[in-house]
């Protein structure tokens, strides 16, 4: 975390607390009878205090229990020249950072999400899981995309640093992708398919050098922070998440921390540096560790890319939809 992220976060947290301090020994002193210091002048600001503590609680509910649970499906549209002409679009499903645990919070929906957007490709830019007991949730998800079309993943940094011994994908049908490519071949679109596993960067020359020119390369890899260096060389799509669209952020602003060497400047949503498109994708689940499992104003996501001839689409749409209502909520309106 950065200097400057850190003096961010300490703000909030600072504003937060003092924010709950204050309204405790407003209320307090009304439990108590005693007048405050600064007489009637001091109502207004009671109020605002109290109600500002009152949206706080809201806020924290909402995100503990409705946000992690209500998945959005972000709908990309570019063009590219390598998509063959009179062809159909080529059909990508980006997902990132499910960080299981042992309880499944939005795994067993996500099959079926994802399958209602036909896509011809699934790639999932890393961090799996938050313990070794969120290993089967993970593993019967993977299992099920690989079952709707070919599915692509790459590691992520809790992936490296913590499990690298797990078998995380074996026996998924998912492919991972180690400092390699897979080609395939979508409606007459040649499709090139590269990745490499986080703090595996100096690899990326070696795997993106011998792609055909003419294929459209898409790359994986777990942060955008080698967006400008693949941006140099001829992939056409660059896929990451890790950042979570800050996990925790706020309206208007958007994330209080990324992580990322490029701060804010790539936090999520889509990019573009030459001719390579970069997208980086909220996650679907939430840090692991002591953090608490908790999103506001940062939905989980998933993105579906859909590239088209350039003489079909000459624009650049972003388009997001609401899918599906949050478990939580469900179970409020019954």
């Amino acid at each position: 975390m950065t200097a400057v992220e850190q003096l961010r976060f300490g703000l909030f947290i600072g504003v937060v607390v003092s924010v709950y301090f204050l309204s405790a020994g407003i209320l307090v002193r009304k439990l108590l009878g005693r007048p405050h210091p600064f007489g009637r002048k001091a109502v207004w600001f009671h109020w605002v205090i109290l109600g500002l503590a009152a949206l706080g609680t809201l806020c924290i509910a909402y995100g503990f229990l409705i946000e992690p649970y209500w998945p959005q499906v972000t709908q990309v549209r570019i063009a590219s020249p390598k998509v063959r002409r009179g062809s159909r679009p080529v059909r990508i499903v980006h997902l990132s950072d499910l960080h299981c645990d042992a309880s499944p919070r939005l795994e067993e929906r996500l099959p079926d999400l994802i399958a209602a957007q036909h896509p011809d490709v699934i790639v999932f830019t890393g961090d799996s899981i938050n313990s070794p007991e969120g290993l089967p949730v993970f593993r019967r998800c993977m299992t099920r995309l690989a079952e709707i079309a070919p599915t692509f993943a790459v590691r992520g940094n809790w992936d490296v640093w913590y499990w690298p011994n797990l078998d995380l994908f074996g026996g998924t049908g998912v492919k991972e992708l180690r400092g390699e490519a897979v080609g395939k071949v979508i409606d007459g679109t040649p499709v090139c398919v590269a990745g490499v596993a986080y703090d595996s960067e100096q690899e990326i020359g070696r795997v993106l050098g011998p792609i055909p020119a003419e294929a459209l390369t898409v790359f994986l890899y777990h942060t955008p922070d080698e967006f400008e260096a693949v941006a140099q060389r001829r992939a056409d799509v660059y896929c990451a998440g890790h950042i979570h669209g800050g996990q925790i952020a706020l309206p208007l602003y958007g994330a209080l921390i990324t992580l990322s060497k490029y701060g804010k400047q790539y936090e999520a949503g889509l990019y573009r540096v030459g001719g390579t498109w970069l997208y980086v994708n909220r996650g679907i689940g939430m840090e692991g560790g002591r953090m608490p499992r908790v999103r506001f104003c940062s939905r989980p996501e998933v993105t579906v890319i859909e590239i088209h001839p350039l003489d079909h689409e000459r624009k650049t749409a972003m388009v997001s939809e609401t899918t599906g209502v949050p478990a939580a909520y469900r179970r409020l309106v019954k």
